[in-house]
């Protein structure tokens, strides 16, 4: 019989994630906040839950995936969660993108009620969830690791175990500090090329052959040039992890001045209203410091 798996979570990167999970062969329970999305991956083939505990009872492998700390809390010690309802020895996976002192915090707890914790983080945006080739950065235990692993396979191409609890959410941290100063960067590169009239769709293609290539100008600059911020993965989101990001660091007496400059400039741009843009949206406030924002004010789409 195929592993069973509860997935809660189905978002951007948690719907596509769990829809390779059933394409692996794995026995798939899925409960999500607005229940059409999980009724939509009942019709791919897994089951849709009412609730958290109905998703996890009978689940040998828990994967959470939901935005942010407090909802990780609830999920996981809230009356209808995971710990009062799930079986002992169950592995429970979080692959949401949180703070890492919580997570130890809950990794504790869930371990105190028999479950085995692993925090792995993910990167790779949308189009990696649905390529099943996502970077995952894994904090656990090395037993609880290689237990997890088959299931991590099915989602991602580079799985790593970088340290005890919580410090796959570190490493995580990192990434995302990483990524938004790329695209804060590529940004500021692309906005200075158009005010010298510069043929940008020529440049990008020398610059990424070049040192200055990276995953985030082939991802990322076309859209900027597009002026097109469909979400793949959402600022609001980036805000949010710029704050777990300034906060670890001002808890471990790290200095990162990059970092504070980046997260005022993301959540400047989520203030103006523009949270739901993807994070490439980043260029707008860019654009608009630099006086130069013209017609791109529509920034759902379209282009020059």
């Amino acid at each position: 019989m195929s592993t069973k798996v509860a997935f809660i979570g189905l978002g951007i990167m948690g719907y596509p994630m769990a829809e390779n999970l059933l394409k692996a062969g794995y026995d798939v329970t899925a409960y999500n906040r607005s229940p059409e999305k999980a009724q939509a991956l009942a019709s791919s083939g897994g089951r849709a839950a009412a609730s958290v505990a109905e998703a996890v009872r009978e689940a040998e492998v828990i994967i959470t995936m939901v935005p942010d700390s407090p909802d990780v809390e609830e999920v996981l010690t809230g009356e209808d969660g995971i710990l009062g309802n799930a079986a002992q020895g169950a592995l429970w996976v979080d692959t949401s993108t949180i703070r890492p002192d919580v997570t130890m915090s809950l990794a504790e707890q869930a371990r105190e009620q028999g479950l085995r914790p692993v925090d792995a983080p993910v990167s790779g945006g949308e189009q990696g969830a649905i390529d099943a080739a996502l970077s995952i950065m894994v904090g656990g235990s090395e037993e609880d690791f290689e237990a997890a692993r088959p299931v991590l396979e099915a989602v991602g191409r580079t799985i790593v175990h970088v340290g005890p609890s919580g410090s796959g959410q570190t490493v995580k941290a990192a990434n995302q500090l990483i990524v938004a100063g790329n695209i804060g960067m590529l940004a500021e590169a692309l906005v200075f090329l158009e005010a010298h009239h510069v043929d940008t769709d020529a440049a990008l293609k020398v610059l990424g052959g070049g040192l200055a290539g990276s995953k985030v100008l082939d991802q990322k600059g076309q859209k900027m040039l597009d002026r097109s911020f469909d979400p793949g993965f959402r600022l609001e989101l980036h805000h949010k992890d710029m704050g777990i990001v300034t906060a670890a660091a001002r808890e471990a007496g790290v200095v990162a001045p990059l970092a504070a400059l980046v997260a005022q400039l993301v959540g400047s741009t989520v203030r103006q209203g523009n949270g739901h843009l993807d994070h490439s949206g980043l260029f707008t406030i860019v654009e608009q410091l630099s006086g130069r924002s013209g017609d791109s004010s529509d920034t759902t789409g379209g282009g020059r």
